[in-house]
């Protein structure tokens, strides 16, 4: 599956830089986010529990950030895991380029999933892929644009707009970085 995209965020790109490389923030903006913690200098893992129409689907997954260029873009490269559910592995391109204000997103996602979950069907996939990538972007947008470094309250839930980006992949490549595993 591919999948390409971008989002505009109310931040300077140092400001999202940093955000995509913070796992309490990630944490707070992955729907579904059990844990994540950072396992090295450029990896996290990550638990993601999300549902895929009738599939309710517990991902474990680890992701490895690779050609870093701060703050300017990185890979994603990393596998998950949903159990006899199935699980995907895949990568992601991440580019920040300035945006007047702000700071353009874009992301070339390239995943494979198997078991269950690849067998209901790229249009279920997407629509969901879509709307947890729609409140990724909700959250994290609120968390790094908050005046004075100030977080609105984690527990606020965020709406969202379609935006691709892929969760499963984003759960399985446990995400993070984040980010970008659709």
């Amino acid at each position: 599956m591919k999948i390409t995209g971008e989002n505009s965020i109310d931040a300077d790109q140092a400001t999202v830089w940093a955000g995509l490389n913070n796992p309490d923030i990630l944490r707070q903006s992955l729907p579904g986010c059990e844990s994540l913690e950072q396992t090295g200098p450029n990896a996290f893992k990550a638990t993601i529990t999300t549902r895929i129409g009738p599939i309710t689907a517990r991902f474990n997954g680890n992701v490895e950030l690779t050609d870093l260029n701060p703050p300017n873009s990185y890979t994603l490269v990393g596998s998950g895991s949903a159990g006899s559910m199935g699980g995907a592995k895949g990568a992601a391109k991440v580019r920040l380029v300035p945006d007047g204000a702000g700071t353009k997103l874009s992301y070339d996602v390239d995943a494979d999933m198997n078991g269950k979950i690849a067998q209901l069907g790229g249009r279920l996939i997407e629509g969901t892929v879509n709307m947890l990538a729609g409140q990724f972007f909700t959250r994290f947008g609120e968390l790094v644009a908050a005046p004075d470094g100030a977080p609105p309250p984690v527990g606020r839930k965020s709406t969202t707009g379609w935006v691709p980006w892929v969760l499963v992949a984003l759960a399985a490549l446990a995400t993070g970085g984040a980010l970008f595993f659709r």
